[in-house]
């Protein structure tokens, strides 16, 4: 006599789409994302009221200019001296950069007191005591509208890799260790003597772009 077969019963996949979407939800509402917050800058303060005419002199050489434009050239501009270079070139670029990264920490240090740059004000600096300190220097970024990205990006290091060379000099003068292994009080020192200030303007169009 042949045996009958048993039906496997099937399953109820009717709520499998419900529940799918319950986890769905689940999963947006609990998990949390990280948001790019851009870099960090501090914006140019708006000139004071009745300001005489005299005081724009000290003013321009507390300032370094920084400008790309679309075809990958950087101006640097201080009082001493303005250079151009073309950071599509490469052996431009890498002189440039070079320079670049020189005249920043030549320009926030001002170690010979060259009047020509940011001026000096003695001031005390807890754990390490007087110093003299550029408190009123800004590095001004200024790009056009079709600065290429890696044009900014590249110039973008050098200035930041400009301070964090001067905190870390700094850093080994004053307690005989680099800056990444100092305490925060420590950090909060070196910051005080090398404050970052680096100014970013609304993008221009500089000249015919045709």
């Amino acid at each position: 006599m042949a045996r009958k077969k048993k039906k496997v019963p099937g399953l109820n996949a009717s709520s499998t789409a419900d529940i799918s979407f319950i986890l769905l939800i689940f999963f947006l509402v609990t998990t949390s994302m990280d948001t790019d917050t851009g870099l960090t800058r501090r914006l140019p303060q708006p000139p004071e009221p009745n300001q005489e005419d005299a005081s724009m002199d000290v003013k321009e050489r507390n300032v370094l200019n920084v400008k790309m434009n679309a075809d990958g050239n950087i101006m640097i501009k201080s009082e001493i001296e303005t250079r151009f270079f073309n950071l599509n070139i490469p052996n431009e670029k890498a002189d440039g950069l070079r320079y670049l990264n020189r005249t920043v920490k030549e320009f926030v240090q001002n170690k010979d007191n060259n009047s020509r740059l940011p001026q000096l004000y003695p001031r005390e600096v807890e754990l390490i005591g007087m110093c003299n300190i550029t408190e009123k220097h800004v590095v001004s970024v200024q790009t056009d509208r079709g600065t290429p990205y890696q044009v900014y990006f590249d110039v973008q290091d050098v200035i930041v890799g400009a301070y964090n060379e001067l905190r870390d000099e700094a850093a080994k003068k004053y307690f005989s260790k680099p800056y990444d292994k100092l305490s925060e009080a420590e950090k909060v020192a070196i910051r005080t003597i090398y404050p970052q200030k680096i100014s970013e303007a609304e993008p221009k169009t500089y000249g015919d772009q045709n």
